[in-house]
């Protein structure tokens, strides 16, 4: 595992960037993982910037996202399809097809679940996955559990990450309360993982999921185990690791 300590969500974000560009200039037909929320969007910005001055070519790439909240249809301003497109998928060359979220709408969700996890490893599995990472430790929406999850399935949310995901949306009722997500098995199968932490408030997750035992009650502890990470923490999250 390789810390790094960054000024703040600027630089922080620049850093993921680099990395994620430096894959794609490697290996052009990159296969990435992606993730939502407010941690990655320093990264997309700057990604989008780096492809804009034609530093990196997304046009072989291919992309799939953590999860995706279950019963949303992909045209739903609060989708992550939509987060995603708006934030970075229509700021890129990446050919449309040649990114991959969950179908939330899917009638069978069980099913989605299983062609999703299949699809990954039909494109030979994710080469550089980003992370962010919850209060409660959770990745993508793996959230504490007694056990670790292998694939891809359908989570039914706390009320702490309803609790963090409500500024999206009207009120907390409107949040859906079950999501599509990569399982940690998923996860933990990507050959390379950045993991993004920023802010005072993940403090004592960060301290946990790097430096405390390795538990599913702290889901992305087991990023410990993994033979290639890189955790990018800018000086708030940083403060008790």
């Amino acid at each position: 595992m390789r810390i790094m300590i960054c000024k703040d969500k600027q630089s922080q974000g620049e850093a993921a960037a680099s990395l994620f560009a430096a894959q794609v200039i490697r290996k052009a037909d990159s296969v990435l993982g992606f993730a939502t929320g407010s941690t990655p969007l320093a990264t997309y910005a700057a990604l989008a910037a780096l492809c804009q001055r034609g530093v990196v070519d997304f046009s072989l790439a291919r992309t799939f996202n953590l999860d995706e909240y279950a019963g949303m249809d992909p045209s739903h301003e609060q989708s992550y399809f939509r987060f995603m497109y708006d934030n970075l998928f229509s700021k890129i060359n990446l050919p449309q097809g040649n990114y991959h979220l969950p179908n939330g709408g899917a009638a069978d969700i069980d099913a989605e679940c299983a062609r999703y996890e299949a699809a990954i490893d039909a494109a030979g599995g994710i080469d550089l996955q980003l992370l962010g990472i919850g209060l409660n430790g959770h990745i993508g929406f793996n959230e504490p559990d007694d056990v670790f999850s292998d694939a891809t399935h359908c989570v039914t949310l706390t009320e702490s990450t309803i609790e963090a995901n409500k500024r999206f949306f009207a009120s907390a009722d409107d949040v859906p309360r079950q999501a599509i997500s990569m399982g940690i098995g998923s996860i933990m199968r990507a050959r390379a993982i950045v993991m993004v932490i920023n802010g005072a408030d993940k403090a004592d997750i960060a301290f946990q999921a790097i430096r405390g035992p390795v538990t599913p009650r702290v889901p992305a502890s087991i990023l410990q185990f993994h033979p290639n990470v890189t955790i990018l923490l800018d000086e708030a999250a940083a403060a008790k690791v």
